[in-house]
């Protein structure tokens, strides 16, 4: 389920974004988990945020699991449809989480 919030605060438009998904490891030479964006909540944010795009089509998210916070980005799948969010090995270990566990993420952009 996502749930979109709007946060004015100054000239700045705070867009807060929330989902349940699994985390999965990438099946290849590195070990990068990942968190895939439900598609219609990546539509929506392509739809809404395709202007901050960046290198490789990613934009600069703070993401939120658990009670980890951290800044980073997505980055766009072709093949999935979807965004995909990167959950570097600290809050992994920070929170115990492992492929195949669901997680329930919020997104700032």
């Amino acid at each position: 389920m996502a749930v979109k919030n709007s946060d004015k605060s100054s000239e700045q438009q705070a867009n807060v974004y929330c989902f349940a998904a699994k985390l999965w490891r990438y099946d290849g030479p590195a070990a990068w988990h990942f968190v895939t964006l439900p598609e219609k909540l990546a539509a929506e944010i392509e739809a809404f945020h395709s202007h901050l795009k960046k290198d490789f089509g990613s934009i600069a998210v703070q993401a939120h699991i658990r009670e980890s916070n951290w800044k980073t980005s997505i980055f766009r799948d072709t093949k999935r449809k979807s965004y995909l969010l990167p959950v570097k090995a600290e809050i992994r270990k920070r929170e115990k989480l492992a492929a195949g566990d669901e997680v329930y993420v919020t997104l700032h952009v």
